[in-house]
């Protein structure tokens, strides 16, 4: 759920999404592996929540994956 009343900020798709496009923003070109091992050494994030906030960033048109698995920024 991306905004749920009855658990803390910390735990939606909207922080830890945001969380995710700080890091792929700091370090770009990095594939979804390496990007996820990042984010994971700060934040205790699963692999189900990374997937969802990657692909909540897509349909957003925020982050693209290129055809070498890389995530990277859209302008």
């Amino acid at each position: 759920m991306l905004l749920p009343d009855n658990v803390h900020p910390e735990n939606t798709v909207y922080y830890n999404g945001a969380f995710v496009l700080g890091v792929a923003r700091a370090r770009p070109g990095l594939d979804w592996l390496d990007l996820y091992a990042e984010v994971r050494d700060s934040r205790n994030m699963s692999v189900a929540v990374f997937v969802l906030c990657l692909d909540w960033l897509f349909l957003l048109e925020l982050v693209v994956l290129d055809n070498y698995g890389r995530v990277q920024i859209c302008s």
